[in-house]
Formats: structure tokens, C-alpha cells, sequence
């Protein structure tokens, strides 16, 4: 009997060796064991200026956009922090899978590395990818609309524009207030302070023109100067919503894809996301803290997780 039974799986395993012949459920089994639930690839990685940028990561002679982007995916692949710089730095990313839009349910954590008191919130867009060419196509982009989305202080379509530091600013050591000249699109302009911690250049190093413009939605100011000490700024967090806002470990560092926007405003449903852009949200200086920029150090599919 039992040489029976072993000639029967044979006979299955040689009729049912070829495609046609695999289930449905087999071939479903075999894509969950193989998808990764972070994130597997960096389209694109676009700092603003900031103290930490050309260190997280860091630039040596020579970079380009193109490699500064491949030590942006190796960071992000090991879950290891990236800066974006001030307002409008970004970075685009993708995963190995479409992560579901589970109804009622969070679907991504977003990881960064706010804690109590110290949140650099960044504003998420997230795309479905409906013509499968595998890129995010610009009508694909919807934004998550978080906590402030209705607050009268935010400004769409915000635009600023920041240009290259002098020769002189860039070796003056210690503290320099007028290290980087910067305008936007309200009427605003001034400069951008050069603290005494960090003293390599803050503009990306790898970019050869003199200026650099980003634009998209200009959140509140969240620093608040709770006393009198130099150590006294605490950048507080939104209610839900943005990137680097909560600690990893808690539910404000995850979204649900039901609250993503189109740019009028009004709630779109996707099935499920496949590229997520995150940018500084935040244009705005704390005290000895620095420029607020929103650092990211991955994301997870929470249905994988």
C-alpha cells in the first residue's frame, strides 16, 4: 500500500510540473513568503539644505544624484535614517508588492526617529501603480491628509527657494546667522542659520546649480519655546498623519491609504499603495535645535508585519 501511494505523487508531481498546472493558492503562498515588508527600492532622494545633510547620508567627492540616491536605498532597505533637510526635501520609495488597503485598518508605518517633544513632522503622498509600468506617474500622487489638513494656517502650493551658501560663509568657522539666503512664494525671505554642531556644508553637495526650489504644503509651525534656558524648544507633534511625528513605536507613526487626497481635497479610495513620497513639511527654525527637517528611516507593511 505504502508503494502505492508513493507512485501516486509521483504521477501527480510529473503531470502537474508545468505552469498550467499550478493552483492559484500555491502561487499566492509563494508571493507572501517572498514579499518584503519594507521598503526595497529608492526612486528618488531630493534634501533640502539642513545640518545634517551630506552626512545621513554621507557625501564623498564625486557623488552624484544618482549614487547620493543608491546610499539613500541602502539606508532605507536596513531601516537605517536619511534627512530630507528643510521644507520640500524629499524622498520617493517603493516596496516589492502592492501593500493592501485593509478597510478599518492602519496599513503603514512610517519610521523616522522623532521622540517625546522632538517631532519634524513630514507630509506623505502616496500612488497606486494602476497602468503597472512600475514607476509612480504624476496623476497617480495623492496626499495623506492628516490631523492639520483643515487648519487655516496651512498653506498650499507653498514654493521656496533656497540658494548657494558664499565661499566666505562656508569656512567661516562657529555660528553663522547668515549662512543661506532663501525667499518663497508669500513675500518671505532672509537667511538660514549655520549652527556651531555641524559644520560641513548644508547645501547638497552633489547638485551643481546655485539654487534649489521645492514647493508643496507648508504646515504650521510646531516649535514652542517652553522657557527662558537655550534648551528650553520642544517641536510638539501633530495629532496623526505625518512622517517623523511619533516614535516607531507608537500608532501615530502609521497612516491608513483611506486617508489619502486628491488635490482638490476630496478623499479618493486605491486599492493599495505601491510608492510613497515623503517631503519636510515644516519651514521653520528652533533656537540651538537648528532648521526642522524630517528624517525617515523606512517604512512596514503592517499586513506583513
Amino acid at each position: 500500500m505504502k508503494r502505492r501511494v508513493k507512485l501516486l505523487v509521483l504521477v501527480s508531481t510529473v503531470l502537474c510540473s508545468g505552469i498550467s498546472c499550478s493552483s492559484d493558492r500555491e502561487s499566492g503562498e509563494e508571493e507572501t513568503k517572498t514579499a518584503k515588508k519594507t521598503v526595497t527600492k529608492v526612486l528618488e532622494y531630493a534634501p533640502a539644505f539642513g545640518q545634517f545633510v551630506n552626512e545621513l547620508p554621507l557625501y564623498e567627492a564625486g557623488d552624484t544624484q544618482e549614487s547620493m540616491r543608491v546610499k539613500a536605498e541602502k539606508a532605507l532597505v536596513k531601516n537605517e535614517v536619511i534627512t530630507l533637510g528643510g521644507f520640500g526635501g524629499y524622498v520617493v520609495f517603493g516596496f516589492d508588492h502592492t501593500i493592501d488597503n485593509v478597510p478599518d485598518k492602519r496599513d503603514v508605518r512610517i519610521l523616522g526617529n522623532a521622540f517625546a517633544n522632538n517631532a519634524e513632522p513630514g507630509v506623505i503622498l502616496v500612488a497606486y501603480d494602476k497602468n503597472k509600468n512600475g514607476m509612480p506617474d504624476e496623476d497617480e500622487w495623492f496626499e495623506i491628509a492628516g490631523s492639520e489638513h483643515h487648519n487655516l494656517a496651512v498653506i498650499e502650493n507653498y514654493r521656496i527657494v533656497y540658494y548657494r551658501p558664499t565661499k566666505q560663509a562656508e569656512e567661516t568657522p562657529g555660528e553663522v546667522k547668515e549662512y543661506m539666503r532663501w525667499k518663497d512664494n508669500q513675500g518671505n525671505e532672509g537667511w538660514k542659520t549655520k549652527n556651531q554642531f555641524h559644520q560641513q556644508s548644508y547645501y547638497p553637495q552633489w547638485i551643481k546649480a546655485d539654487s534649489i526650489a521645492y514647493s508643496g504644503t507648508l504646515l504650521p509651525n510646531n516649535a514652542v519655546e517652553v522657557g527662558s534656558s537655550e534648551n528650553s524648544w520642544q517641536l510638539k507633534a501633530f495629532a496623526w498623519g505625518y512622517a517623523d511625528n511619533y516614535p516607531n513605536t507608537r500608532e501615530g507613526a502609521t497612516i491608513d491609504i483611506d486617508w489619502a487626497v486628491d488635490k482638490a481635497g476630496n478623499k479618493v479610495h486605491l486599492p493599495g499603495i505601491d510608492f510613497i513620497k515623503i517631503y519636510t513639511g515644516l519651514n521653520q527654525e528652533a533656537g540651538w535645535l537648528g532648521e526642522t527637517s524630517t528624517e525617515v528611516a523606512g517604512a512596514i507593511d503592517l499586513h506583513l508585519e
